[in-house]
C-alpha cells in the first residue's frame, strides 16, 4: 500500500504558487523580437495555459533532493517548451489533425502549418540553449546531464519514438498491450519521467533516490496516459479543451478499448499507489510529489 499523503499538505495552493512561478518565467524566457511572426506563434502555444504538470513536477524533485526553485526553473521551462513543441507538431493534419488545444485553436490554425512547424522546431532548440545558458548554482557536469537526459527522452529513444510506433497502430486491430504500453511509455512517459529526475539530478541526488524517482515517475507517467484515455471517452470537449472522442475517431488502441472503462481507472489507481510506495521513505518531504500522483488520477482534463 502506498503512504497516505499527509493531510495538512494543500496541493491546490501548492499548484497556484508554482502555476504563478512558472508562468512568469516562461512569459520572460521568450520575447518578441524581429522576425515577430515566429516568436508570437512560439508564445502563442507555450502561454495558452495547461496544468503545467512537467515542470512542477521538475520544481518538486529538485526540492525533494535539497535543491532549490532557482536552480530547477530554467529546466522546468524547458520541459514545458519541449511539451509544447510535442503538442504544435501532434496536432499538425500530418499527425493527429485536431484544430483545438487548451480550448484555443491550434498552432497551425492561428499561423499556418510552415510556421507552427518552424514554432515547434524553434522551441526544441531553444529549449536546450534555455538550460545550458540560465541554470545558475548548480555544476556544470550536473547540468550536462539534464541537457543529455532531455534529448534522451525527446529523442526516436523516447517521444519520437512512441509517436512512431502510434502513427503505424492506428487502424490496427492487432495492437497488444505491450505494444500499447511501448507507445505512452516513450509518447507521454519518458518525457515526465526526464521531468522528474533531471530536477533531482540538478540537485546532486543520490543514485538511491534518483532510481525511486525513475519508477515514481513511469508509474505516474503510465497512470497520466490510462486517465488521459478514459477522459477521451468520458469528457467534453469543452472540459478537455480539446477534441473529444479522437482516439475513437482515428481507430486508436487505447487502455479502454482493452480493458474498459472501470479497469482502466483502477489500474492507473494502482500504478499511483506503487508509485508513491517508492517515495514514502522520505515522509513529509515527499508531499508534494505525493499529492501530484493523486492528482493525476483525480484530474477531469
Amino acid at each position: 500500500m502506498s503512504a497516505p499523503t499527509p493531510s495538512n499538505f494543500n496541493l491546490v495552493d501548492y499548484l497556484s504558487q508554482r502555476r504563478e512561478l512558472v508562468e512568469a518565467a516562461l512569459d520572460a524566457s521568450i520575447p518578441v523580437v524581429y522576425p515577430e511572426k515566429i516568436y508570437e506563434a512560439m508564445r502563442y502555444s507555450l502561454l495558452a495555459g495547461g496544468k503545467r504538470l512537467r515542470p512542477i513536477l521538475c520544481l518538486a524533485a529538485c526540492e525533494l533532493a535539497g535543491g532549490t526553485i532557482e536552480m530547477a526553473m530554467p529546466t522546468a521551462c524547458a520541459l514545458e517548451m519541449i511539451h509544447t513543441m510535442s503538442l504544435i507538431h501532434d496536432d499538425l493534419p500530418a499527425m493527429d489533425n485536431d484544430d483545438f488545444r487548451r480550448g484555443k485553436p491550434t498552432n497551425h490554425k492561428k499561423y499556418g502549418e510552415d510556421i507552427a512547424i518552424l514554432a515547434g522546431d524553434g522551441l526544441l532548440a531553444y529549449a536546450y540553449e534555455h538550460v545550458a545558458i540560465e541554470t545558475q548554482q548548480v555544476p556544470p557536469e550536473q547540468v550536462l546531464k539534464v541537457v543529455a537526459r532531455l534529448g534522451h527522452a525527446v529523442a526516436a529513444t523516447g517521444l519520437v519514438g512512441g509517436q512512431v510506433v502510434d502513427l503505424e497502430s492506428e487502424g490496427a486491430e492487432d495492437v497488444t498491450l505491450s505494444t500499447l504500453n511501448f507507445i505512452h511509455a516513450h509518447k507521454t512517459g519518458a518525457l515526465l519521467e526526464a521531468s522528474v529526475l533531471s530536477g533531482a539530478e540538478l540537485a546532486g541526488a543520490s543514485q538511491d533516490l534518483l532510481n525511486r524517482c525513475s519508477k515514481f515517475a513511469r508509474n505516474i507517467g503510465l497512470a497520466f496516459q490510462i486517465i488521459d484515455d478514459v477522459l477521451d471517452v468520458t469528457a467534453t470537449s469543452e472540459k478537455l479543451g480539446k477534441t473529444a472522442g479522437k482516439d475513437v475517431a482515428a481507430q486508436k488502441a487505447t487502455y479502454p478499448s482493452l480493458w474498459g472503462i472501470p479497469e482502466s481507472k483502477r489500474q492507473a489507481q494502482h500504478l499511483i499507489e506503487e508509485a508513491k510506495a517508492e517515495l514514502a521513505v522520505y515522509g513529509e518531504q515527499s508531499a508534494p510529489l505525493q499529492a501530484l500522483a493523486d492528482f493525476i488520477t483525480s484530474r477531469q482534463s
